[in-house]
Parts: structure tokens; sequence; C-alpha cells
């Protein structure tokens, strides 16, 4: 096995029996005797599974705070408390945190490598996910018709022989990222790497060492995020994350076009395309004094806006269709054939987006295979939770008169009709059962805009 556990216990006799233990059974182990030894084994190199005793050298739960630690840095670790003084209550609290189990001192060996051998394949079935997901994520093509679409798409055409700073900004999900990469395909750069930093993970403490790198007195390098990104392009994800001091910091490096490497002496030139996206209203954002105005006019050479998936119903048979084909030859499995007319596609709000969508037909694919007779809209409806909404909805009509409830009712089911049929009012009257004319003047005495 390749995988590595971090041990950290103050009891020297219990950390050696563990980490002999570990190592008889081809892990490979690393120790730490207290706190801050632990934080310094984080910073050299996460493991693959940290085993930890709730109990260390700077208070009665410090080990509790470690596991805290270790889970904002990345909450997929799988970490085993240990206590020798354990309770029920101490179990609870540390699985509510995050732990993955919990142990009470002394156990016996084999429950040790009963639990480390879960965790590990917990963490390699995580690994091999986002393995699966990175392989599908950079494959995938902008879909939709949408005019709001194809304006993103002749936009990225002519920015093939660009150079220009790119600010993407649209709602969480829409795919900034993957635009961001389509950026990078087609242009001059695309044989240069393209290295993605999320600006919500930098560490206001450290950012100069991820940023630009540091020498160290050994003469070793270690390589920050722009040169990483040398002649390539450089991705700053959530941009509008990033505390107010990098910022400046960041916008003297963009005026420069140089830095110097934490310990370093030598200048570095800049050669990176830079294109940033951000979830927030970057606008609102610098009047509130979260964002430096100058550094966006920096980074905001050429804006691309990607609405939210419920603002192009149109694309949505498109994405459903592209996305079950993708996520079924990539995993060897018959495609599902989706109802792409089920109300419920066009009702939705869509929260996450395309990601969402992304993720539900995923979710449909996984668990319709072998099943002949299963109800794919049920499975929709189950997987999108329709029931709360409609319950609502229902409370809210039945607060109204007869009148009222049954306009509203028209007014919600025709609309959902138009988005299906991409706002044609032909097919729409074809479909519901009414004269064109008819339609026409409801749509009219329902405040409805319709496309001909």
């Amino acid at each position: 096995m390749n995988n590595e556990i971090l041990v950290i216990d103050d009891n020297s006799d219990i950390r050696l029996l563990i980490t002999s233990i570990l190592k008889d059974n081809d892990f490979f182990v690393r120790q730490a005797a207290n706190y801050d030894q632990a934080i310094l084994e984080f910073q050299k190199k996460l493991p693959d599974v940290a085993i930890i005793d709730v109990k260390l050298d700077k208070g009665d739960n410090d080990g509790i705070e470690l596991l805290v630690y270790l889970k904002k840095i990345n909450n997929d670790i799988p970490v085993i408390m240990i206590s020798g003084h354990a309770n029920v209550q101490m179990a609870i609290d540390s699985l509510k945190l995050g732990a993955f189990e919990f142990m009470q001192k002394p156990f016996s060996s084999e429950r040790l490598l009963n639990f480390t051998n879960r965790a590990v394949e917990n963490i390699n079935l995580k690994k091999e996910r986002r393995s699966l997901e990175s392989k599908l994520f950079h494959s995938y093509d902008i879909i939709g018709e949408s005019q709001s679409i194809e304006k993103v798409k002749n936009l990225i055409n002519k920015l093939r022989n660009a150079e220009s700073r790119i600010f993407i900004s649209g709602p969480a999900g829409s795919g900034k990222e993957l635009v961001a990469r389509q950026i990078h395909k087609q242009s001059l750069r695309s044989k240069k790497p393209f290295v993605v930093v999320n600006g919500a993970l930098l560490n206001p403490e450290k950012y100069e060492q991820e940023l630009f790198g540091s020498e160290n007195k050994d003469y070793t390098i270690n390589y920050g995020f722009f040169e990483r990104a040398k002649d390539g392009t450089l991705l700053i994800d959530g941009v509008s994350e990033i505390p107010l001091d990098t910022q400046a910091k960041l916008l003297r490096v963009l005026i420069d076009q140089k830095f110097k490497r934490v310990n370093g002496s030598k200048e570095i030139n800049v050669n990176v395309r830079i294109i940033s996206t951000s979830s927030k209203n970057i606008r609102e954002e610098i009047d509130k004094g979260n964002f430096r105005e100058d550094l966006y006019h920096r980074l905001n050479v050429v804006p691309v806006f990607l609405p939210a998936l419920k603002d192009r119903p149109e694309d949505i048979p498109l994405l459903l269709n592209y996305f079950s084909k993708k996520i079924s030859e990539l995993n060897g499995i018959n495609q599902p054939k989706l109802d792409t007319n089920f109300d419920l596609f066009y009702k939705y709000e869509w929260p996450g987006n395309v990601r969402e969508l992304r993720n539900l037909v995923e979710r449909i694919s996984i668990l319709s295979i072998n099943e002949k007779s299963i109800d794919l809209n049920q499975l929709v409806e189950d997987s999108l939770n329709p029931k709360k909404v409609t319950h609502n909805e229902l409370s809210n009509v039945l607060s109204y008169p007869l009148k009222e409830a049954r306009e509203k009712f028209e007014k919600n089911y025709l609309s959902s009709q138009l988005k299906k049929h991409k706002g044609n009012i032909s097919k729409t009257a074809e479909f519901v059962g009414m004269e064109r004319s008819a339609l026409h003047r409801k749509l009219k005495s329902l405040g409805i805009k319709g496309i001909n």
C-alpha cells in the first residue's frame, strides 16, 4: 500500500505500538508527539488518514482542535479519534465535527486495522471519484443554444489570439471554470500549463509562499502558483474571496509584472495570462469595501457573464441529453432515456445550476443500471424533492379565492409549458390543447410574454 497514515499521540508507547502495527501491514506511517508537531506535519504534507488522540499536551481537547483544523484544510481526509478517557458524549461530539471513527483505549490490533482499512478505502474512493470527475470535466463542451450561451461561445472564439485578462462572473455551478478552460484550450498558450488557485483557500499569512514560492536554506525551491503557470494560464477561482491585504500585493505584481520568491533575491518576470472568476456581485463587493476597485479594473479587461440555468430553460433538454450520453460513455453503462419534456425540469429553480443538473443525471444514470422497469421521472422527483415546494405552493394557493387561485395555477402552468417549448406559441398551443389565437389571448390576460 502507498497510503500514508499520520499518528498523533503524546504517549510514546501507544504511538509506537500503533505505528508498528500499521507498518507491519504495509502502511507508510509518520508520527507526531504533540499539537505543534502535528501542525508541522500537516504543513509538510497532508496524510491520507490521521489518527489523533483527543488529549495531547495543550489541553483537554486539543486533539479535537486538530480535527477541526485538518477538516478546514481538507474535509475529505478521514480522521480516527482515540482516547483513554472517552465517554459517549465525547465520541458523539467528535463524529459531529467530522471524525471518521472513534476508538477507546485500549483497543485490539484487529479493531485498529479494521478502522484504518475502512478509512483508507474511503479516501481512495474519493480520490478515484475526483480523478474521474476531473477527466470528465476536462472533456466537457459548452452546451446550449440560448442567446446568452451563444454570446459566450462567440466571445471565446474572438479571444483565440488575444492575451487580455478575463473576468468571468455568474452564479455558483454555472460553468465558470469550464469557460476558463475553453478559453485556455483555444488560446496561443494552449500547450502550456493551466493552473487553478482557489481564492477562498489562500492563507493570508502564507499568500507569498503560495503565490510566489520560496527559497530554502538547503537551496531547494518551492514553486508558487505564478511559476507553476509559467507561459500558460492562471485561473484565480473565487477572486472576490481573497483578503484585502492579499489583493494589494496581487495588484502590485500585476502592475510591476515581476516578483521575488520568499527568501529570494532574484526578480522573476511574470508571463502568465490571468483569468478570474466570482460568484458574487463584484460591484457590490467594491461598494462594501470588500474588494479593491483598482484590482478589479486590472482583472476585468474582458468581462464574461454566465447566466443561471433557470434563465436559459431552452438549454435544459440539450444539457440533459449531453450529460446522460457523456456520463454513460465514461462509465460504460447504458444511457438512460430521460423525458426531456418532464415538467419538473422546467419548474425547478436549479439553485446549483448546470453542476446540479449534471449531478442529477449522474445519479439517475447510476441508479438505473440494470433496472428494466424503473420510473425515471419518479427518480427525478425523488432526487429534486419537490414535495416541500408543492406543499408550499398548495398552501399559498389555498389562501386565495377560487378565481385568483385558478389564475395563479394557469400562469404557472402556461409559463412552464412556454419554457419547455422554447417560447414557441404554436408548439405550446398544440401541447396544451388550445387554439393558437385562444392561447395568445390567455397569455395576454395573464400577463405572460411569449415568443412567436
